[in-house]
């Protein structure tokens, strides 16, 4: 008696066998993986082609494997291609990744617009207000650029994921040239009639010197044509600079970071809040530490924003009058006041603004003082006359106060103990 199998349903062997078809084509396609890394735009169509012949297996019943494959091939691909930009937000163990190196070069570009201010004598500073902005916006050309340049050199091609000191080089060349600062200085005279001594009037003549400060700012299409790429290098450009990529360029940029606390942070920061405390303030304390590190110190800086404000980091001009750095460019951030208003607004999904829009005296304004000793995490602290302010957030293992400000000596938001605080503010929000 012959023994009969029965025979497969028509879609199950169509799966099969597209199946088959899929696992050949990476296998094929997995052959082109040395050549991608020394033509990134050939590797790269490779990898999309197997991609859509892959997604078509998939839709017939490829199943969860051609996924898994598909991920590791295209990872592969991606990575030695300039889309490995991408992946350089890490270090990779060469003591470098992209979001510090951003960081750096911002921090050059202050320090040169601080360094021309400081040593060329002027009356009047006439920085041009859209460089800065205009830097900011033109990080991700400038990153394209560089992805391009390095890992599609037709010679001599380098891995953009892992970011070394020779390939920061080559970025920190590229940023100085996509973003160059010149300056001049003009007299002007100013002619004005005064009294003298004898009560008589009297023409006196004084002389203004203004700086001028200007970036001029180069987009990835003039650079495509400085450095003579080919038109697959100029394809490949255009393709990183598409729309969806945004997020991934403001992760690598600074421009977006997430605020999110690990498991292990939260459990740290819990241990010193005492149990009972309310839930309301302990999203305070929590939300306060997602600045912790994270927001340089600005005169004069707020933030009435949800989140991640895209402008921190970011070189502005100091523009509120009262303190020593007023008229220079620094990265932009928070005051101690416009710390504590973010914390706030974003406990309150934007709702309430602690010190409606005043600084510190008027967070203080709409407080109850009450005593060191009835101090809970979540109420506000003060030095002298209001001067600064910062957030109760806990208490040391030998029962100390904890507070989170963002600290002009520490240029960024920072947990210290009580000193220089004096009085204790309950806030009205809470009741």
């Amino acid at each position: 008696m012959i023994e009969q199998t029965a025979a497969a349903p028509p879609s199950k062997v169509l799966a099969m066998a597209e199946r088959r078809k899929a696992v050949e084509a990476v296998r094929a396609s997995n052959r082109t993986v040395k050549d991608a890394a020394q033509n990134a735009v050939s590797g790269l169509r490779n990898a999309i082609n197997a991609a859509r012949e892959l997604a078509g297996s998939i839709m017939a019943g490829g199943g969860v494997v051609i996924v898994i494959v598909l991920v590791i091939f295209l990872a592969g691909l991606l990575i030695a291609s300039p889309f490995g930009l991408f992946f350089s937000g890490e270090d990779h163990g060469t003591g470098y990744s992209m979001p510090e190196a951003v960081a750096q070069l911002n921090g050059e570009f202050t320090a040169q617009l601080e360094q021309i201010q400081a040593e060329i004598p002027h009356d009047t500073l006439d920085l041009d207000s859209t460089a800065a902005s205009a830097m900011i916006s033109n990080w991700n050309n400038v990153l394209a650029v560089y992805a391009v340049y390095v890992a599609a050199d037709e010679t001599d091609p380098h891995d953009v994921a892992m970011l070394t000191e020779e390939t920061f080089s080559v970025l920190r060349d590229i940023f100085w040239k996509m973003n160059e600062i010149s300056y001049f200085t003009e007299s002007i005279p100013h002619t004005e009639i005064i009294q003298n001594e004898d009560g008589e009037p009297e023409e006196v003549t004084t002389t203004e010197t203004i700086l001028h400060i200007t970036v001029t700012v180069k987009d990835y299409q003039q650079m495509a044509d400085e450095y003579g790429f080919n038109a697959e290098q100029k394809e490949l450009l255009e393709e990183l600079l598409r729309p969806e990529y945004q997020e991934l360029f403001q992760a690598l940029t600074g421009s977006s970071q997430s605020l999110t606390l690990t498991p292990q942070e939260v459990q740290e920061i819990m241990e010193r809040l005492p149990d009972d405390l309310s839930e309301e303030r302990r999203q305070v304390v929590l939300t306060a530490y997602q600045l912790l590190g994270k927001v340089n110190y600005f005169w004069g800086g707020k933030s009435l924003v949800l989140g991640w404000d895209s402008r921190w980091g970011t070189p502005q001009k100091v523009w509120a009058s009262g303190n020593s750095s007023t008229g220079t460019v620094r990265p932009f951030g928070l005051d101690c006041s416009g710390f504590v208003d973010w914390v706030f607004y974003n406990i309150s999904d934007g709702e309430y603004v602690i010190g409606h829009g005043g600084g510190a005296a008027a967070q203080h304004s709409y407080c109850s003082d009450i005593s060191w000793s009835e101090a809970i995490p979540g109420d506000l602290v003060f030095y002298p006359g209001d001067s600064h302010v910062g957030i109760v957030c806990g208490f040391d293992e030998g029962g100390n106060v904890l507070i989170i400000h963002c600290a002009s000596s520490a240029n960024n938001v920072a947990v210290t103990g009580k000193s220089g605080f004096v009085t204790v503010g309950r806030p009205n929000y809470y009741s």
